[in-house]
């Protein structure tokens, strides 16, 4: 007599409402932002941070003479008391009003020679080679023209300055505007935009990071050639502040105007990066990983 067995029904597992529709899905997060959890500004701020405090050692333990370079507590102590007399903000303003005036000067010049010169084929025969000789001339070395030519009060310090930004934006604009791909200049023409449409509509875009650059690259000549400026029959301002210092052997003032002018630099250089980030929103960039 043989006895049959069933085969065994396998057992289904039990199945949470939840996971019916399939597999639990896992958020993925980039590996850029597993790597650290450390802030980026305290990463950025760690090697001045420590720069400063081993040269406070050196200065400390004798290694560096005040004489020769002052520690950073009595550069910080020299710094209040410019501040609390009133010497460092006046020359801060006049040294800002005459970079201003400059880099005017050196925005309208350049960029107008430059969209003379890219816009148009017999704007750049005109003007691209004579910009080609005079930027190969040290600005600097047409100091004393500018001492017989406008005399020794506001003028020639901000002619120097107008030079210098002059040169870099119209270089990086001009360069822009012929990097622009003739296949859009192509498209615009075929979906029937004028000359002047696409000027502005294709052209002046596509030129425009590259005269952030160069407007970039032009505040830090403006700041270099402030400080020639500020060294030549100069009676204010923070270059007239480092001749003094220079005069009596005050390494700690001219480290703090040396400051000043790093910090107005960078102040810049950030207000320009802000104004980069919002006007080129429509072209997203490598940030680095």
């Amino acid at each position: 007599m043989s006895i049959s067995h069933a085969p065994p029904t396998p057992s289904k597992p039990a199945v949470s409402p939840a996971e019916g529709s399939g597999p639990e899905l896992q958020p993925l997060v980039p590996a850029s932002s597993r790597r650290t959890r450390v802030p980026r500004w305290l990463r950025r701020t760690s090697g001045p941070v420590l720069l400063l405090a081993l040269w406070q050692l050196l200065s400390s333990t004798g290694v560096l003479a005040s004489d020769i370079l002052a520690s950073p507590g009595r550069i910080a102590r020299v710094a209040g008391d410019m501040v609390a007399d009133g010497s460092l903000p006046a020359a801060m303003g006049t040294s800002l009003q005459r970079v201003a005036a400059g880099l005017l000067l050196g925005l309208v010049v350049g960029t107008g020679l430059a969209l003379l010169s890219g816009l148009f084929r017999i704007g750049e025969d005109l003007v691209d080679a004579p910009v080609q000789m005079l930027r190969t001339v040290p600005f600097v070395g047409l100091v004393p023209l500018f001492i017989i030519w406008f005399g020794i009060g506001e003028a020639p310090k901000v002619a120097i300055i107008t030079l210098g930004v002059t040169f870099p934006l119209y270089l990086n604009v001009y360069a822009g505007i012929r990097g622009v791909d003739a296949q859009l200049i192509e498209a615009g023409e075929s979906l029937g935009l004028s000359r002047r449409g696409l000027v502005r509509h294709v052209v002046l875009p596509g030129a425009l990071p590259g005269a952030m650059t160069g407007l970039r690259y032009s505040l830090g000549i403006a700041w270099l050639a402030l400080v020639f400026a500020e060294q030549v029959n100069a009676d204010s301002g923070i270059g007239f502040l480092m001749v003094q210092a220079r005069d009596f052997l005050r390494t700690d003032v001219i480290v703090v105007c040396l400051v000043v002018y790093a910090f107005l630099g960078l102040l810049a250089d950030f207000i320009v990066r802000s104004l980069e980030r919002l006007l080129l929103q429509w072209r997203p960039t490598f940030t680095g990983r």
